[in-house]
């Protein structure tokens, strides 16, 4: 009786000895599953937030709402729209560089509150994004009420050269205030910027002779253009104008202006995303570009039917938008 009790203890001790040992296989097993949670996950497996640095209704605002709905059938996840205006742009862009760089944050970053960069003091720097895709390019111009005076580029000159015209812009530094800064130094002529962040505001200052002109792109004020009431006299753009609506209104380059800036709109992340991520946000966007919802959309804003500039050459883009940005304002000086 002994010696069997002395065999079950021991044969106790063994099989708990071996559950111990599983045990602590299984622990070291999930430890190693829970200290990777990120580098096997699916991407996307949540919601990735879609910033739009300006108000709801814009033109920024509807590109994205535009290329979330077509990416959503890609990526298989919801990409909410938020809105967060401010300081040209600046807020919601200080939004996407305090994220986590992780793909789960793109915002749209436009031409406006790209000009910043030009100036002695940026807010950012061009390294600190990435971007993934330049996806719509409009000709900006300066447009006057179609009932009052002027009908021509011509007259505008001339009507500054007696008295300093208003022109309603974006903000300071926008390139739409360099674009009137250089106007006025290199013609000769009077024309001083008024600051209007809402679009609105700036629509309406032109109807209600708060302002004399208004600088903007051509599908953000299609309504007016269509409907009668704002006259485009001057294009800011590299060549004629791709659009049958607007072949007979001059580009500053016809006229020997050295100056474009081209309003365009990119989707942009912080730079460090992992690139395996920046690479499937990039294919998306392509995706989307191709689309005939994304054709229709382009065609409703009197866009570049050719606006559409790929990951491997936005950078190049973008650079050489800011040297003529960076030229003008020199130039001024």
């Amino acid at each position: 009786m002994h010696n069997t009790g002395q065999v079950e203890s021991a044969r106790t001790e063994a099989q708990a000895a071996s559950w111990g040992r599983r045990l602590r296989k299984a622990a070291a097993v999930l430890a190693m599953a829970a200290a990777l949670p990120l580098a096997h996950a699916a991407y996307p497996d949540h919601p990735i937030n879609f910033i739009v640095p300006w108000g709801a209704g814009g033109g920024a605002d509807l590109l994205a709402r535009t290329s979330s709905k077509i990416m959503e059938k890609q990526l298989g996840v919801s990409l909410p729209v938020i809105n967060v205006p401010g300081a040209d742009g600046m807020v919601g862009m200080t939004k996407l560089l305090t994220s986590p760089a992780d793909g789960y944050d793109v915002a749209v970053l436009i031409g406006d509150t790209f000009a910043l960069l030009s100036g002695k003091h940026p807010p950012f720097d061009l390294k600190q994004i990435i971007p993934l895709a330049i996806m719509i390019q409009q000709p900006s111009g300066y447009w006057v009420n179609a009932k009052g005076p002027w009908k021509t580029w011509q007259d505008v000159e001339n009507a500054a050269k007696k008295k300093t015209l208003t022109v309603a812009v974006t903000g300071f530094g926008s390139a739409d205030d360099i674009t009137t800064r250089y106007l006025a130094h290199k013609l000769g002529i009077k024309l001083e910027s008024v600051p209007f962040a809402k679009p609105g505001q700036r629509y309406s200052s032109i109807l209600g002779g708060n302002a004399d002109i208004v600088y903007e792109q051509t599908g953000d004020v299609r309504s007016y253009f269509d409907s009668g009431k704002f006259r485009p006299v001057l294009f800011f753009y590299p060549k004629p104008v791709p659009i049958p609506a607007f072949s007979k209104v001059p580009v500053s380059e016809q006229l020997g202006l050295d100056v474009t800036l081209p309003q365009f709109r990119a989707i942009v992340v912080k730079a460090g995303t992992p690139p395996d991520r920046v690479k499937k946000l990039a294919d998306a966007l392509r995706k989307v570009a191709a689309s005939p919802e994304f054709q229709a959309y382009l065609n409703q804003q009197y866009a570049d039917p050719n606006s559409y500039v790929p990951m491997k050459d936005a950078d190049a883009f973008m650079a050489d938008w800011l040297k003529q940005a960076r030229q003008v304002i020199a130039e001024t000086h």
